[in-house]
């Protein structure tokens, strides 16, 4: 909860912890199918920051790019992100990755295109797709549980490997 805001906001995981449980298995259950259908880490800490860019949530911005950092990704393809398609910093399944979940972000533009999934298609396999997916659902879904209740940024840090 913010300090400046002027009326204080719900506290989810105090007020509905069973809901919270539940959306942390869901995430926990959507990383797990991500690393059976062998889904790089990369992949999906990209697909968070993009989400989370998309969506303007400073609070999953801030945690996701300190875990990507933490995991080895560079600062230069994290400032970049935000232009991956101007760029030669990504790999084309990362591409495809980040094109995906551009589209499933923002789905009030229009549905997912064809060429788009045609695309992630080309160089995932069905199971992947399912997994990317999955992770844009559950990033976006945080990502809207973080803006609504005003999650302050700046205190996450990643866990110890």
């Amino acid at each position: 909860m913010s300090e400046s805001d002027s009326i204080s906001r719900v506290a989810l995981k105090k007020i509905t912890p069973d809901v919270s449980v539940a959306m942390g298995s869901l995430h926990a259950v959507a990383v797990s199918a991500a690393q059976d259908a062998k889904v790089e880490p990369e992949i999906l800490e990209l697909i968070r920051i993009r989400a989370s860019q998309l969506n303007g949530c400073a609070f999953c911005l801030d945690m996701h790019t300190k875990d990507a950092r933490a995991a080895g990704e560079t600062e230069q393809r994290i400032y970049a992100l935000n232009a991956w398609r101007e760029t030669p910093f990504f790999t084309g399944r990362e591409r495809a990755a980040l094109a995906l979940t551009e589209a499933a972000t923002l789905v009030h533009d229009g549905q997912v295109p064809d060429a788009v999934y045609a695309a992630a298609a080309e160089v995932f396999d069905e199971n992947q797709v399912a997994a990317l997916i999955w992770a844009a659902t559950v990033i976006n879904a945080y990502n809207r549980i973080a803006i609504a209740t005003r999650m302050v940024p700046g205190a996450y840090q990643p866990a110890k490997k």
